[in-house]
């Protein structure tokens, strides 16, 4: 094989030119993040995750996930687009839901995954047959830990990934492989979180409950996207116009004042869901949603969970006669679920 600080180097650039922002290279050691994760589970703050704790063995062991792995590449990919409504302006305002940036255009999942595909046909190009295996938030990865690791930057307090050049508004992949890449070269980024707690005090339902720990059964984003069942009564008024995800520890963050908006077209917003009417959204069909979804991330948390979440939204807004209606037009919905949610708003909205 050549030289592996010049193959390190080839592999930065072919990143690059297919549009990953940033590339880092690692170990299957990691560290630190192994105790941390299993004392997450153990404290069962995964919630109903229950692949979670089912694959952790897979996780904190790389090689056991892919046999053979010894390096990890490890890459990053703005998707912040420049077009789309500025975010608090939607959440300040009750008759539009605020969905998640991320989710906002195409899913990243496949777009990603291709990329690293071709990542690894430039390398197999270059050295011959090798062995690997892409991942983008689709298999047992610790993901934040193996980027941390990579030099990408630092998991913070709100236990997303920040970088000082770009902030946290990217996603993350990696390329396990059997190829000696991962070398003491590698920098692990230092940790600039300091003695801020912006992320900490700003979230709705004050899911961070420890600076780096996240209690997911309080969080929007699994409560929105990851539960399936009822959403706790408790915790339903704190979610406001959020119908899928939450970003409110990513707005407040000062590195964000250096994010870098993406380049790739397909995450611009879709079907106006950067600053969508909540009535419009609610009057979806269940063919609607799927055709007007595809190809999103939104497709995979079904209508049924689209029309709870709005359903809440909806409880949550001022007193409005035409929330009234479109509510009282679905009270007979075949689903519990739904209809669970839907008589919760209407008695909040008889309460405003």
């Amino acid at each position: 094989m050549q030289d592996v600080s010049a193959l390190r180097e080839q592999i930065i650039q072919w990143s690059k030119t297919l549009g990953f922002d940033h590339t880092g290279f690692t170990t299957t050691e990691l560290g630190q993040h192994e105790a941390r994760f299993l004392s997450w589970l153990d404290n069962g703050y995964h919630g109903e995750m229950e692949y979670m704790q089912r694959h952790a063995d897979l996780r904190i062991n790389p090689s056991k996930l892919h046999p053979g792995t010894i390096s990890v590449i490890s890459v990053r990919m703005n998707y912040l687009p420049e077009d789309h409504a500025e975010p608090w302006s939607v959440i300040n305002n009750d008759q539009l839901g605020y969905i998640s940036r991320y989710a906002l255009g195409r899913d990243y999942h496949k777009l990603m995954r291709k990329r690293l595909q071709k990542l690894a046909s430039k390398i197999q190009q270059e050295v011959g047959d090798f062995g690997y295996r892409a991942f983008v938030d689709s298999a047992p990865v610790l993901e934040k830990a193996v980027a941390e690791n990579a030099g990408l930057g630092w998991i913070g307090k709100h236990s997303n990934l920040l970088n000082r050049e770009s902030g946290s508004w990217f996603f993350l992949g990696e390329l396990y492989t059997d190829l000696p890449l991962a070398t003491d070269t590698a920098i692990k980024a230092e940790n600039h979180c300091g003695s801020c707690t912006a992320c900490i005090d700003i979230c709705p339902t004050q899911a961070i409950i420890a600076p780096y720990t996240v209690d997911a059964r309080r969080c929007i984003s699994y409560l929105t996207i990851e539960l399936r069942t009822s959403i706790p009564v408790e915790l339903r008024p704190l979610i406001g116009n959020r119908i899928y995800g939450c970003d409110d520890c990513q707005l407040v963050c000062p590195w964000n004042k250096f994010l870098q908006h993406t380049c790739e077209s397909d995450f611009s917003p879709r079907d106006n869901l950067d600053q969508p009417d909540l009535i419009s959204l609610f009057s979806w069909s269940e063919d609607e949603f799927l055709q007007r979804t595809e190809g999103s991330a939104i497709r995979r948390i079904g209508h049924d969970c689209w029309l709870r979440n709005i359903a809440v939204a909806m409880g949550n807004a001022a007193g409005n006669s035409a929330i009234v209606s479109a509510l009282q037009a679905k009270i007979d919905h075949p689903s519990e679920l739904v209809r669970e949610h839907i008589a919760w708003a209407l008695e909040q909205q008889a309460l405003h």
